[in-house]
């Protein structure tokens, strides 16, 4: 069993709202793996980070991707910095993995540099996002079987241009 589509992208890129909106439209079930992790730990993620620290985090993280490409056949959402674990990478090998590009500035006001976002909380948030996004950009790209961009269009507008994409690429 392997999802039909893996989303991935920064923090406000749309993965939960695009990949809700392109499984109803294909007819499949949705997952996202940061409620996976909530549901297994017990608590949000800001308590994880805050409580357990990043490390026991991302050991959540790696698991709960890991269980999702196995055991999921419909639109699978990862958390922004899934895509940091090596092996996450090389599991996401032979997926359909849409990278959802959201600039600098949409980014910043689509996350509202939220503190349930532990890794945009600090002193200044706008530079810790584009510190994120200049180190993952090469880490999506990777793993990317096709790239959509998500600024300045309506979610419904992105979802047409994912099923675009994937149908071109023959993984639809």
């Amino acid at each position: 069993m392997n999802p039909r589509a893996v989303l991935v992208g920064p923090p406000g890129a749309g993965k939960t709202t695009i990949g809700e909106l392109l499984a109803r439209r294909l007819g499949l079930s949705f997952r996202d793996v940061d409620a996976d992790i909530t549901a297994t730990a017990g608590k949000p993620i800001s308590d994880i980070f805050t409580e357990d620290g990043e490390e026991a985090f991302r050991r959540l993280e790696e698991h709960a991707v890991a269980t999702g490409l196995t055991e999921h056949d419909g639109v699978l959402a990862l958390g922004a910095g899934a895509v940091l674990a090596e092996r996450t990478r090389h599991r996401l090998a032979g997926h359909a993995v849409v990278f959802l590009h959201v600039g600098l500035a949409e980014g910043v006001r689509r996350t509202g540099l939220s503190t349930a976002r532990p890794l945009l909380a600090g002193v200044n948030p706008r530079a810790t996002w584009k510190a994120l996004l200049d180190a993952r950009l090469p880490l999506y790209r990777e793993v990317a079987t096709v790239e959509v961009g998500t600024d300045g269009r309506e979610p419904d507008d992105v979802v047409d241009a994912v099923v675009s994409a994937l149908t071109a690429k023959g993984e639809l």
